[in-house]
């Protein structure tokens, strides 16, 4: 099981703000916790203690504090890639360069005496990982992550995110990216349409962003790169994430029976792995209702996303659910008792066969 995180800020922000907002994402049973170091300005040792004091808060409620830093920031640090005693005694469980060395280095840097993890950037594309991999690193302390986007359209595209991930995943490497909370108003710079690495996610609820990653199954952590979250969100969040199985939220139709919602939302679900391209079956409900009535009402051509129970004129098939795959003609016999969701429509992509799933009323959100 992978771990949820969140992003505080402290030169942006106020301590008593910080660890207020660390207090509340560690008792929603979040883990991680990314700070941007990429730039000092002013005096440096207030700036460093201003940080640590964050550190050490996140470091009292069992969190795990990963920094980001720019490579040039460590000369006026005074860190060698040799040497990382600087971010032991800040108290970080780990160090992620916003831009990398040769390989060598990371390798050797994975090796150092203090156990602190390295994180690298995942969204390059290049065969960087590679490089690092041929200096044989301690893999138990290099991880990847997603860079995060804060201007709007500049994000990850699906097909380049899966190939950039699969460089590390073929290493088994733990693996991170960022979504977005909607209550947050800031991050490491002045400007920010969000803090997402996929630029979909950008304005979709948070639960559905967790969703997305989940079901794609290649991203271990999941961390909110903007501040501050809502407690709403958190905990979005946090359910999303620890669900037993997806939750697909459903739109109900206007004349769905109490038996109809009762079969799509109070029942698991299981796709049927013997697949059909036009509809997804669920065929578990046509047995458990195998004695109840399913009239014929809403029998109106099927669209992409149509949430269905096969009706009386059906026969056997009465009262088996299925989501609509394809538009398709109506022959009567099929009610169309709901719709998925706008905003959750492209998970049906990511739903497999022999993969059991729920349904959610999403009139009641």
């Amino acid at each position: 099981m992978g771990k949820l995180g969140v992003s505080v800020y402290p030169e942006r922000s106020t301590y008593d703000k910080d660890a207020a907002y660390l207090e509340l994402a560690a008792k929603y049973g979040f883990k991680r916790v990314f700070t941007s170091l990429l730039e000092i300005k002013g005096n440096k040792d207030e700036v460093v203690a201003g940080f640590k004091k964050v550190i050490d808060k996140a470091n009292e409620l069992g969190m795990e504090v990963m920094v980001d830093i720019n490579p040039a920031l460590f000369e006026q640090l005074g860190v060698t890639y040799d040497n990382l005693k600087f971010f032991k005694d800040l108290g970080a469980w780990g160090v992620r360069l916003d831009l990398g060395f040769t390989g060598a280095e990371e390798a050797k840097m994975t090796r150092n005496p203090y156990g602190i993890k390295i994180e690298v950037n995942m969204s390059q594309g290049t065969h960087y990982i590679d490089n690092i991999m041929a200096f044989s690193p301690n893999r138990e302390n290099l991880l990847g992550s997603h860079n995060f986007y804060p201007h709007q359209f500049s994000g990850l595209g699906q097909a380049f995110f899966e190939q950039a991930t699969a460089l590390f995943t073929q290493y088994n490497l733990n693996t991170a990216a960022f979504i977005n909370s909607h209550n947050a108003t800031f991050g490491p710079w002045p400007t920010q349409d969000g803090l997402c690495s996929l630029e979909s996610h950008r304005d979709l609820p948070i639960a559905t962003q967790v969703k997305h990653y989940v079901l794609m199954d290649t991203i271990n952590d999941l961390i909110i790169g903007n501040a501050y979250a809502s407690e709403a969100e958190l905990k979005a969040a946090r359910d999303a994430f620890v669900a037993d199985y997806p939750v697909v939220r459903v739109v109900p139709a206007a004349d769905i029976t109490p038996l109809e919602h009762e079969v799509l939302f109070d029942n698991d679900h299981n796709y049927r792995g013997d697949r059909s391209e036009y509809i997804l079956r669920s065929t578990q409900t046509r047995v458990k209702y195998a004695d109840r009535d399913f009239p014929a009402h809403n029998t109106v051509d099927i669209q992409r996303g149509d949430v269905l129970i096969d009706n009386v004129g059906f026969g056997q098939y009465k009262g088996e659910t299925q989501i609509a795959l394809k538009a398709m003609p109506n022959s009567g016999r099929v009610n169309v008792v709901g719709k998925i969701h706008p905003e959750e429509l492209f998970l049906l992509d990511y739903l497999k066969p022999w993969s059991g799933f729920r349904l959610a009323d999403a009139s009641k959100d």
